[in-house]
């Protein structure tokens, strides 16, 4: 059996690095977790070219990972199924296997979570409006029961890319220039 890529995918405070930790172990992952490295590089801010770079730095190097041999657990939250038929293909392209983790909790769980963390660890996260909260989960598009038992087909790239591999560089730039 080859390498697996994880992808965890769901909103903030929804067990998601729980998990990519859990995976980590068990799995003898290398986890790449987005928050961590804009946090450390950015603390309160959280900019969003910033982090469409770190994330695209991230995955190269996951997907360098893949091709060594290794398992990798991407931990960005993965909200657009682009993003997950982007990452699909590129395991499938490197001869690697793909487990996809969706987390949900309620509203008034995500919240309960998110105010614990916020006072018990105020550096690992940033504060979310309740407001915020429900824009990103009227955005999230929820992954199919087949899209998460790896039996439905991967998409096409959308309209103007010729591959998963010319979408991914747009949406996951090398740089901020």
């Amino acid at each position: 059996m080859g390498p697996t890529l994880h992808l965890v995918v769901g909103l903030p405070a929804t067990g998601k690095t729980t998990a990519a930790r859990r995976i980590e172990v068990e799995r003898d992952a290398l986890r790449l977790t987005k928050d961590e490295w804009v946090k450390a590089l950015y603390g309160p801010d959280n900019p969003p070219a910033a982090s469409d770079v770190i994330e695209g730095r991230l995955i190269g190097i996951g997907l360098r990972a893949l091709e060594l041999g290794g398992n990798v657990v991407i931990d960005f939250g993965l909200w657009s199924r682009d993003e997950r038929s982007a990452l699909r293909q590129a395991a499938a392209d490197r001869g690697a296997c793909v487990e996809m983790h969706y987390f949900e909790v309620s509203p008034v769980e995500q919240r309960r979570r998110l105010d614990r963390r916020q006072a018990d660890e105020p550096g690992s996260t940033w504060p979310m409006s309740d407001g915020e909260l429900a824009e990103w989960a009227g955005v999230i598009q929820v992954p199919t029961r087949a899209e998460l038992d790896g039996s439905e087909p991967i998409d096409d790239p959308p309209a103007g890319f010729a591959s998963w591999d010319e979408w991914r560089d747009h949406r996951w730039p090398p740089s901020l220039t």
